[in-house]
């Protein structure tokens, strides 16, 4: 069936394949990625929980947990504003601490959402790719029907059922990235809300320790 498309149709498949290709290795990344980041972030967690101080950032590392740049961040205002206070080492501003964490926090975030916008495309673009390529497959099946005089349906269904491939393979494209799409934006989210509770509770920490 493939050897006897047109070649409208194999531009279509290559576009397709290429499409899979990349959203296939894409989503492997992401699984990997993320699977790290739990890891790595049920250890941040873990030490410096066990901490009833603030340690440095460097004694926490634990991988590459997004957590981790949010808490450099905010270690990093603290002695700065600690340094520069007064001689008690104090706060000079919360909010200002919070607000460095919150950037770092919609760094890791931005990171995180890198290359998601390509399995939205996919998931968007390739169902319309293979119907187009479809259409055009039916429109020549047909051109030829005319051109033949044939009427009957045994003429027709083989260019008919070749052009349909551009169909199925536009769904088998389109599904997985559509699926790898909404299960890795809820994990951003939800990745997010863990570095918001984290900001604050890092705050509450600086707070009872130099309020």
């Amino acid at each position: 069936m493939l050897e006897q498309t047109g070649w409208v149709a194999r531009v279509v498949l290559l576009a397709l394949l290429t499409f899979s290709l990349f959203s296939w290795a894409l989503i492997f990344q992401k699984y990997g990625l993320f699977g790290r980041t739990e890891r790595t972030t049920a250890r941040f967690l873990k030490a410096f929980r066990a901490n009833r101080a603030l340690p440095e950032p460097k004694s926490l590392a634990a991988g590459g947990s997004p957590l981790e740049a949010v808490y450099a961040a905010g270690y990093r205002e603290l002695q700065s504003q600690r340094a520069a206070s007064n001689p008690h080492g104090g706060v000079k501003s919360i909010s200002a601490i919070t607000v460095s964490m919150q950037l770092a926090a919609a760094e890791e975030v931005r990171r995180m959402e890198k290359w998601m916008p390509w399995l939205a495309t996919t998931g968007s673009v390739t169902p319309f790719i293979g119907l187009f390529g479809t259409v055009w497959g039916v429109m020549d099946a047909f051109a030829g029907l005319g051109s033949t005089g044939a009427a009957s349906l045994r003429a027709v269904a083989p260019g008919i059922a070749e052009a349909l491939i551009t169909t199925a393979a536009g769904l088998f494209t389109a599904i997985p990235a559509v699926i790898a799409y909404n299960h890795y934006l809820n994990d951003i989210k939800q990745l997010a809300t863990r570095m918001d509770n984290f900001a604050m509770e890092v705050t509450a920490q600086i707070e009872k320790n130099y309020g």
